[in-house]
């Protein structure tokens, strides 16, 4: 069996991968990418659904900084979400 090149994933990881979704959603995307980057809210608000559903189901089997981690990604998420929804009209 091929070995994956892929790290073995842990919570700060998976709450990573969601606020990635949500600001590629957002037309955040990386550096990297060639192209321009669409705007699909639909897709960023289920990624924030995601966050909250995590923050609310995992609450008191985190870490400290697992909280502090999912803390910052809720509210930077939010916060790019409105300053997108609001400049889209």
């Amino acid at each position: 069996m091929k070995k994956s090149s892929l790290h073995k994933i842990d919570l700060s990881t998976f709450f990573l991968s969601i606020s990635s979704a949500a600001f590629f959603g957002l037309g955040i995307a990386p550096p990297e990418m060639n192209e321009k980057p669409k705007i699909d809210l639909d897709l960023a608000r289920h990624n924030i659904d995601l966050l909250e559903l995590m923050d609310e189901k995992t609450k008191g089997n985190r870490t400290a900084e697992e909280s502090k981690l999912l803390e910052q990604l809720l509210f930077e998420t939010r916060m790019r979400y409105v300053e997108v929804e609001r400049r889209l009209g």
